[in-house]
C-alpha cells in the first residue's frame, strides 16, 4: 500500500537534485545519467592514468583537454576552460558581480543557488506551461547584465532556437548545454559560434556516465575565461577529469554520442506514446533524454512508485512547477515498461478527492 502522506518541501529546494530522489536499491528514473557505467573505451583510458595519480595534474593534460575540446567545437584552445563538473561554472559566476542577474525558469536550479549564496539578487523569468515553456526574448529585462538559461532546458526538455537573440553588448549570456549532445545534430547549440559575451557550459557526466568523476568545460572569450579562472584553487581539475574531457571530445566519443542521441529520440517517442495512452500529460515539446509529466496527484504517484521500488524526480523544487509535475529519465523499453505498469496500477486506483 502506498503511504498516504505528504512530504515537506526540501530545506533548500534550489539544492535538491535527482540523486536525492534516487535512493539506493530503487530503479532509477530520477537521474538523467544514461548508463550505469562509462563505456569501455573511456574506462580503459581512465584506467591507464591510475598508476600516475601520485603526481599532481600536469599542465600537458590541461593543454590536451583544451586542444581536444577546441577541435571538437571549432574553437581555439584559449576559448576552453576545463571544469570539475559543469556545475562549477555556476559557482564561478558570482565573481563577476552582476548588478541585474536573470535566471530563466523552470531550469536547473544550481545557477540561482550559487548566485543567492553570494548575496546576489536574482530576477526570475518564468516560462509558461500553457505556451509549451517557449522562450520569448522580450521577457528578458533590458537592464539584465547576466542571463542564464538551459538549452535544452532541464526539466522541461524544451529546445530554444531564439537564444542568440538574447546576446547584446554589456550582457553576459550563459547557456547551459548539459544535454545538447543528447539531441541528434545538436540543433540550437551555440558551442561553435563564438558569439561575444556568450558562455556555453557543457557537461560530460550524462552521456558518458561519469557523474562521480565531475568533468565538464566552458566555452567563451579568452579574457572572460581568464577572469573566471583567476581565483580558482591550484589544480582545480584532476588528472582523471582532464583525461576524461579530452577523451570525450574525441571523434569516437562524438560518434558514440550521436548514435545514443538517435536511440534516445526513438525511446522517447515510444515512451511518450505509451504515457499518453495511459492518460498522462506529457509536457512538450521536449527533445531531451527525459520527460516532464503532469499527473493529478504527483506526490501521491511519486510515493506510490517509490513503494514499488521506482524513483522519479519530484519537480516542486523547480521554480514555476508544482507537486503534480514529475520528471522521468528516458530508459530502455524493458525498464520503461516496469515504470508504465506501476503508473497504470496507481492511475486505476486513483480517484480525485
Amino acid at each position: 500500500m502506498t503511504r498516504d502522506i505528504r512530504e515537506p518541501q526540501p530545506a533548500d529546494p534550489l539544492r535538491h537534485h535527482g540523486d536525492v530522489d534516487a535512493e539506493p536499491g530503487l530503479l532509477d528514473f530520477a537521474v538523467n545519467v544514461r548508463a550505469t557505467e562509462p563505456p569501455r573505451w573511456l574506462l580503459d583510458r581512465l584506467a591507464a592514468e591510475l598508476p600516475g595519480l601520485a603526481r599532481y595534474p600536469s599542465a600537458r593534460y590541461e593543454e590536451a583537454a583544451r586542444a581536444a575540446v577546441a577541435a571538437r567545437h571549432g574553437r581555439e584552445p584559449d576559448e576552453v576552460l576545463p571544469l570539475s563538473g559543469a556545475a562549477e561554472a555556476f559557482a564561478l559566476l558570482p565573481r563577476l558581480r552582476p548588478r541585474h542577474a536573470v535566471v530563466v525558469h523552470p531550469s536547473f536550479t544550481e545557477p540561482e543557488a550559487a548566485l543567492r549564496a553570494a548575496d546576489i539578487p536574482v530576477h526570475r523569468v518564468l516560462l509558461e506551461e500553457s505556451e509549451g515553456f517557449a522562450l520569448r526574448p522580450e521577457l528578458i529585462p533590458d537592464e539584465a547584465d547576466l542571463v542564464i538559461l538551459g538549452n535544452p532546458t532541464n526539466p522541461t526538455g524544451r529546445l530554444h532556437h531564439e537564444v542568440a537573440e538574447l546576446a547584446r553588448p554589456g550582457r553576459l549570456l550563459v547557456v547551459d548545454e548539459a544535454f545538447a549532445d543528447a539531441v541528434e545534430g545538436e540543433p540550437g547549440s551555440l558551442a561553435a559560434q563564438g558569439i561575444p559575451g556568450v558562455l556555453v557550459v557543457r557537461s560530460l557526466t550524462k552521456t558518458f556516465a561519469i557523474a562521480g568523476l565531475r568533468a565538464g568545460y566552458l566555452l567563451g572569450e579568452p579574457e572572460l575565461l581568464a577572469r573566471l579562472h583567476a581565483h580558482r584553487p591550484q589544480w582545480p581539475v584532476g588528472t582523471l577529469g582532464l583525461a576524461a574531457i579530452a577523451e570525450c571530445a574525441s571523434e569516437r566519443a562524438v560518434r558514440a554520442a550521436a548514435l545514443e542521441a538517435r536511440e534516445i529520440a526513438a525511446e522517447r517517442e515510444w515512451l511518450t506514446a505509451r504515457l499518453t495512452e495511459l492518460g498522462v500529460h506529457v509536457c512538450g515539446p521536449g527533445v531531451a533524454p527525459f520527460l516532464l509529466l503532469r499527473v493529478p496527484d504527483g506526490e501521491r504517484m511519486r510515493l506510490f512508485l517509490r513503494d514499488k521500488g521506482i524513483a522519479v524526480r519530484r519537480c516542486d523544487t523547480f521554480p514555476g512547477l508544482g507537486p503534480d509535475h514529475l520528471r522521468i529519465a528516458v530508459r530502455e523499453r524493458a525498464l520503461a515498461s516496469r515504470l508504465l505498469e506501476a503508473m497504470e496500477e496507481e492511475l486505476c486506483r486513483y480517484s480525485p478527492r
